[in-house]
């Protein structure tokens, strides 16, 4: 039996779709990437969802958490800096690669003590664009090279009528 899962890598656009045998192991992963035409040297990190630490050990341990439809993020972050603006407010937060735009915002809202009623009515906004990515998009989507990513936290328009 195989399980597929998507590979989103730093040095190639979209998401890629491959297979692992049940009870894969870190060589298995490895040897996936490599098909998939993913490069991996000593500077890749590659994590597995959301997880906090790089996949790390030697080619015949098993892989944690791998189910269908796992995401595994191939990137040269390890972490990636999560700058959100609001008014005139400003909060850094590190995050691993997988960390969706939900979790920063939540972060946000908590630091920036603001009430659930009106974290509802604002999103995360690329900084210097008018670009919303949706709440399940992950940073390693969105961050450069420099390994980081800038929100503003706007309100959401909303017509009422």
């Amino acid at each position: 039996m195989t399980t597929n899962i998507f590979i989103q890598s730093h040095d190639r656009p979209g998401i890629i779709e491959a297979a692992l045998k049940d009870a894969a192991t870190l060589g298995d992963l490895h040897d996936a990437l490599v098909a998939a035409g993913v490069a991996i040297d000593a500077d890749t990190f590659i994590f597995i969802d959301e997880a906090e630490e790089p996949l790390h050990g030697e080619r015949h341990h098993a892989l944690p958490g791998i189910k269908r439809g796992t995401r595994i993020y191939v990137t040269r972050c390890k972490r990636i800096k999560a700058i959100v603006r609001f008014l005139d407010k400003t909060e850094e937060q590190e995050f691993p690669p997988g960390t969706r735009v939900r979790a920063v915002k939540a972060q946000a809202v908590h630091a920036f003590h603001i009430t659930p009623k009106d974290a509802a009515d604002h999103v995360l906004q690329l900084c210097g664009s008018t670009e919303r990515p949706t709440s399940d998009t992950p940073l390693h989507q969105l961050a450069k090279g420099d390994c980081a990513v800038c929100f503003d936290l706007v309100p959401e328009k909303r017509v009422e009528g």
